[in-house]
């Protein structure tokens, strides 16, 4: 076992509470009878010599919602679905061709809300083989990787705002070359980075 593999089952063994998009933002009204529904990503780790690796997507800039973001893959969790799990590898091999076989799952990291009623569980998985993305174009704009030590450094996150809906709102980003990670996507990975801590 290599160290980022030791590493990062030693962080799913740290206690760890629940995040959400509200941890910067108490007080942020709810609407009443908010209903959570469940939904599942894959957080893929690329495990390679020069270094460990996690695969994120760029979403399709004609999506509803969130368009252009960056994401793990993953989605709404379906009546047939294993679990988390089965979810979030489903919602791989369907956004961007990741075979099931490919993956080793290592866990869960703690469920994180989201201010569009999600309640989303990170699943954890190494994948060993190399494989050749396939993008469902409808919904992934381009599939790309990171290293996994800039998005386990906490200083390499900050805090930073913008207008929502006529109100400042906060959140996590650790920004990579030209790509902005923020949002849910960030705070997943700002959890796993403090696990990740010695």
């Amino acid at each position: 076992m290599g160290p980022d593999e030791a590493r990062l089952r030693a962080a799913l063994g740290r206690d760890a509470g629940a995040s959400s998009d509200f941890d910067l933002n108490p007080g942020t009204p709810l609407p009443p009878g908010r209903i959570l529904r469940a939904a599942a990503v894959l957080v893929p780790v690329v495990l390679r010599a020069d270094g460990a690796r996690v695969i994120l997507t760029k979403r399709a800039s004609g999506l509803q919602h969130h368009p252009g973001q960056i994401a793990f893959p993953g989605g709404k969790i379906d009546d047939d679905d294993d679990a988390p799990e089965g979810a979030a590898l489903r919602e791989a091999w369907e956004e961007i061709g990741l075979p099931r076989g490919h993956v080793q799952i290592l866990g869960r990291l703690p469920p994180h809300e989201t201010i569009t009623a999600y309640t989303v569980t990170p699943v954890l998985g190494l994948i060993r083989d190399t494989f050749v993305p396939v993008l469902q174009r409808d919904e992934v704009e381009e599939v790309f990787s990171v290293p996994l030590s800039h998005v386990t450094d906490p200083a390499n996150f900050a805090v930073e705002r913008r207008d929502w809906r006529g109100v400042w709102r906060r959140y996590y980003a650790v920004p990579y070359g030209p790509y902005y990670i923020w949002g849910a996507t960030a705070r997943i990975l700002r959890g796993l980075a403090e696990r990740m801590q010695p």
